[in-house]
């Protein structure tokens, strides 16, 4: 474990960015196929196609993970997390579907507050200043991208901070679950878990209609993108720090708000942007701090023990000198 935490963190790699390209480009796929999709399908159809691509990759790629999947272990809590995603991903493609497509994406970046506010209520994390401060911070650019004294507030905003949240839970919830389960295993239940939720939810909402063959091409974009964009993040952050990473990751707002204008006509918002720097600065700012705390912790745990040890070695000298211990 203290290899793991003293290892020096890494910079920009060629492979970091390369992976980061991925992770932006899958994100946005997402988005796109979803809101395509949503002309045709209701969120909950669009759910269930996203599992089913993903089932099928799950069956052609994972078939070696079996023995673990065997032993169910942390099975109540992977159905918690997995209830919870389900919905987190229910009110982001809702807010896809109904809002422009930067706005989604700059409300999204609140996903670390509540990872920290979650951690400190069920892990007993403790929340620094600066990350109190980020909280604070980034409920004014909540503020600016909403722009509440501009007019009527979307409702649709509610559903992408509700996704936000649900994402950040379930984030607390994947830390928990790696102690016990390796990464592929969370998302092989995820597939499996969530499949039979959209089902169940279809069913409530009166059934679906059969996909037209036009669908096909996003269906497939949506279910693929949906397990490539963590994964190709997951590589990134194993080649550089999070800290590089995130900036990078942050180009997902003007890419998507360029999208949204050539695909949409959706317009390109001064306060959208704004507010979305006010949030991920903040974050950036408190991860940063985080870090440098915590490599400083390192350090003097470190100095700790090799004082310790010289002070072994010195009462050894000690005892030697006085014919060893009696």
């Amino acid at each position: 474990m203290k290899a793991e935490l003293t290892k020096p963190e890494a910079g920009l790699t060629g492979a970091g960015v390369l992976w980061m390209i991925g992770s932006l480009a899958s994100f946005i796929g997402m988005a796109v196929g979803s809101r395509e999709l949503a002309d045709t399908m209701t969120i909950p159809q669009i759910l269930v196609m996203r599992s089913l691509v993903g089932l099928a990759v799950v069956l052609i790629l994972a078939r070696h993970l079996l023995p673990e999947l065997r032993q169910l272990r942390d099975i109540r809590l992977h159905g918690l997390r997995n209830l919870v995603h389900f919905g987190a991903q229910y009110c982001w493609t809702l807010g896809v579907a109904l809002m422009p497509l930067a706005e989604v994406f700059a409300l999204e970046f609140t996903m670390p507050i509540w990872v920290a506010i979650f951690a400190w209520a069920f892990l007993g994390e403790r929340i620094g200043l600066a990350r109190v401060l980020a909280i604070a911070a980034s409920f004014i650019g909540v503020l600016i991208v909403l722009r509440p004294g501009a007019g009527i507030v979307d409702p649709a905003a509610l559903y992408v901070l509700l996704a936000a949240a649900g994402y950040g839970a379930s984030a607390v919830f994947v830390k928990r679950l790696t102690r016990g389960s390796s990464p592929q295993v969370i998302v092989v239940w995820m597939v499996l878990m969530q499949l039979p939720m959209g089902l169940v939810l279809l069913g409530l909402q009166g059934g679906a209609m059969m996909p037209v063959p036009a669908d096909l091409p996003w269906i497939l974009l949506v279910g693929i993108t949906a397990l490539s964009a963590h994964y190709t993040m997951a590589r990134a952050l194993r080649v550089m720090d999070a800290s590089v990473a995130i900036p990078i990751d942050f180009l997902r707002v003007p890419l998507i708000a360029l999208i949204g204008w050539l695909l949409y006509a959706e317009p390109i918002s001064a306060a959208v942007f704004i507010g979305a720097a006010v949030i991920f600065g903040a974050n950036l700012l408190a991860m940063r701090s985080e870090a440098r705390n915590r490599r400083a912790e390192i350090a003097m745990a470190d100095a700790g023990a090799e004082v310790a040890a010289g002070a072994v070695v010195a009462a050894d000298a000690e005892a030697g000198k006085d014919g060893g211990p009696r």
